[in-house]
């Protein structure tokens, strides 16, 4: 797949500016992507959207009749709101049109009701870390959309950090109960980290400072290396040291697997009943 060049000007409407709109829309313009036939359209826009449709001359919720035919539309607006925006999704989705949905719990099938003209659909799953273009994203596209249009996809989506495309759109709630809620764990590790040095004396501010760079420091030593994991562990583990001990705890009998196949399973079986 051939990706299109930096710089290059995608006839692209976004559909929702919020905080997954936004940081996408951010993404694409730190990446070169060239704006000029792009249109934004947002019932609210946030101060900061509006001020960087000024800036950068990004059409901003201009009269629909005014909108050029897009060739990619990308829905960002509140998976309860499709229903509403229906209408105006399908006057603005041509035959041919790719669309792009990171609606959360809405199906393809969902997304083609509303935009019955084209057979184009990536449905993606980003996590909250887009804002700082580090999402880990999840996508699967329709067996129409071809192979330009996929490249097209992988551009936007890449612009908010890495991108894996699934087989099948039955893995989507399984990718959403592992990194779509993954941030969520994280910073929960971050506060128990914190109690338990509170527990064996730290004051709350240096637990907090603590457990906070030492969990910053980690993710960022997991992301330059190409190690596996369980390598990483193993080379910071000491036998018989401080580490060890600790260990033996965590990957214990009702240990740190454990609970997170619980929470991964939790998450999944809600994500499931969700999308009905």
């Amino acid at each position: 797949m051939i990706a299109p060049s930096r710089g290059y000007a995608v006839p692209l409407v976004l559909f929702g500016a919020g905080k997954m709109g936004g940081a996408m829309l951010e993404g694409w313009l730190a990446d070169g992507l060239s704006m000029s036939s792009a249109t934004i359209l947002d019932p609210q826009p946030s101060l900061e959207v509006q001020t960087l449709c000024a800036e950068k001359r990004i059409a901003l919720n201009p009269p629909v009749r005014e909108i050029p035919p897009a060739k990619v539309v990308v829905l960002a607006i509140k998976p309860q709101t499709l229903d509403a925006a229906g209408s105006l999704i399908g006057r603005l989705v041509g035959e041919g049109t790719l669309v792009v949905s990171i609606l959360a719990g809405k199906t393809i099938a969902d997304v083609r009701r509303h935009a019955p003209r084209t057979t184009a659909v990536v449905r993606a799953m980003p996590n909250l870390a887009a804002s700082v273009r580090r999402s880990a994203t999840a996508a699967v596209a329709t067996p129409e959309t071809s192979e330009e249009q996929r490249a097209l996809a992988q551009q936007l989506l890449a612009s908010i950090g890495t991108v894996e495309w699934l087989p099948g759109e039955d893995l989507i709630n399984a990718v959403t109960a592992v990194s779509g809620s993954g941030p969520a764990y994280f910073f929960h590790l971050a506060e128990c980290l914190a109690q338990a040095g509170m527990g064996v004396g730290l004051s709350r501010d240096l637990a907090d400072h603590l457990a906070r760079a030492t969990l910053v420091g980690a993710g960022e030593l997991l992301a330059q290396s190409e190690l596996p994991p369980a390598k990483l562990r193993h080379d910071v583990t000491s036998p018989g040291g401080t580490t060890a001990a600790a260990l033996q705890v965590l990957m214990g009998e009702e240990g740190l697997l454990q609970l997170m196949q619980k929470t991964v399973a939790a998450a999944k079986h809600r994500a499931d009943e969700l999308s009905g």
